[in-house]
């Protein structure tokens, strides 16, 4: 059980720290699977600048030396990669059945039921970086709105955590939110790696000593 898990790269995405995942990605050890846990592309019909096409292909080169996982997001939904090196493409993932690894849209029933509001709410984001606002993520302006941040956050939540419970795990880990967070909820260890689309990014370290959330600065042994 060693294993790196992040989430929400986003590629392709203005957002994208494609500078800093780069170096991270080139600094993990052959000791570790990587673990890739939704919504990796931005927006899969899109064309990429060389730039985050690089990170792919790093991706794929990685894949020739170490397991890699990419667990689907709602994001990478129509992304269909041709020769996309080792890469093992999963709708769920599980380490030695203690842990379960889901990219968490599957558990959010706030969004799906809402969209109307969130396609009005990413045009009122888009409309204030046009008028000069600072650019950012459209969910990094979302966390201003607190109470409705809490609500999806704790749905999503409450949702992995109960289909952990009651398929055997110990613990749970989501991207989706955008919210790094790590709790223990209804005895089960529920941990969100949030998004690389905002400084600091993290990730989860799991091993069979430790489960632990840092963020891409702290050393895990590479």
């Amino acid at each position: 059980m060693n294993a790196i898990i992040v989430s929400d790269l986003h590629i392709g995405s203005r957002y994208f720290l494609y500078q800093d995942f780069e170096r991270f990605l080139r600094s993990i050890s052959e000791d570790y699977e990587l673990i890739l846990n939704g919504d990796i592309i931005d927006n899969p019909y899109a064309k990429l600048k060389s730039a985050h096409q690089r990170i792919l292909d790093l991706i794929e080169q990685v894949s020739y030396r170490q397991r890699v996982v990419w667990v689907e997001g709602n994001h990478d939904i129509g992304y269909i990669p041709r020769g996309f090196g080792k890469v093992h493409f999963e709708r769920l993932y599980t380490i030695e059945h203690r842990l379960l690894i889901a990219h968490g849209h599957d558990f959010d029933e706030i969004m799906p039921k809402n969209q109307a509001f969130m396609k009005a709410f990413k045009l009122m984001h888009d409309l204030r970086v046009k008028l000069g606002a600072r650019p950012v993520h459209v969910a990094h302006y979302a966390k201003k709105w607190e109470i409705f941040y809490k609500v999806l956050r704790k749905n999503v939540m409450s949702n992995a955590v109960n289909c952990a419970m009651e398929n055997g795990y110990e613990g749970v880990t989501c991207g989706h939110t955008h919210y790094p967070e790590e709790r223990v909820f209804n005895g089960i260890r529920y941990v969100n790696t949030g998004a690389w689309t905002e400084s600091p990014a993290f990730y989860l370290l799991a091993t069979a000593e430790e489960m632990t959330l840092k963020t891409m600065d702290d050393s895990f042994g590479a």
